[in-house]
């Protein structure tokens, strides 16, 4: 009795993602995409869904979709990246582009010029000279107001020292004294007033020694 040959049909099933031929016992998945069917291996999953593919049964998209789902995929991951490094807004408007302010200038102050001025090389030089920027100044008011109440004052002058080109006036009464100095290299804002006091005891000897004289206008003279 003559044996027969059984053989069995099976058709070749290829993946079309990898282009392989499946092995017998292996299973394909059908996936849509481009608006027809797709077999995809187990190993190949992945790789469909990340192109777009949809299982079949799940979801069937449109066919006049055709290629564009990858397209569309890809497009998509390039938008979420401009998102998140592109800053949002205010408003949910698209970002723009920033330009960066423009730099202000700052005016810088204006200094007034700085006159100087030759200074005397004697004491007796320096202090007339120091008496008459006094006189120029705001200061023989004060001297004028407290003498109509408490008589003449003491006017005592002196450099601060040899070198120096400042000098100190203080002006005194017994119930109280102003010292002012006199910058003689300045001639502006060269005369100011550094202290007061009530007390004469808080004056130094050479501080209460008259070298000059006040008017009734508080202008003063050497005498």
């Amino acid at each position: 009795m003559a044996t027969r040959d059984i053989k069995t049909t099976v058709d070749a099933v290829t993946c079309d993602v990898c282009g392989r031929t499946l092995l017998r016992g292996e299973r394909a998945e059908t996936y849509i995409a481009g608006g027809g069917r797709r077999s995809v291996c187990e190993l190949c999953t992945n790789r469909a869904l990340h192109e777009g593919w949809v299982r079949e049964g799940t979801e069937t998209p449109p066919a006049s979709r055709g290629g564009g789902d990858r397209r569309r995929s890809l497009f998509g991951r390039l938008r979420e990246r401009l998102d998140a490094t592109a800053p949002a807004e205010e408003g949910g408007a698209e970002p723009r582009e920033r330009r960066p302010a423009p730099a202000r200038s700052e005016a810088l102050p204006v200094r007034e010029p700085r006159h100087v001025h030759a200074v005397p090389t004697s004491a007796e030089q320096k202090i007339a000279t120091a008496l008459q920027r006094f006189n120029r100044s705001e200061h023989p008011r004060t001297v004028a107001g407290v003498a109509r109440s408490l008589g003449a004052p003491t006017i005592a002058a002196r450099p601060t020292d040899a070198a120096s080109s400042t000098v100190q006036i203080v002006v005194s009464w017994e119930l109280c004294w102003y010292r002012y100095e006199v910058d003689l290299g300045d001639d502006g804002s060269s005369v100011r007033q550094i202290a007061q006091g009530y007390e004469l005891d808080e004056l130094e000897p050479g501080e209460q020694v008259p070298v000059a004289t006040a008017d009734e206008r508080g202008l003063l003279a050497v005498g």
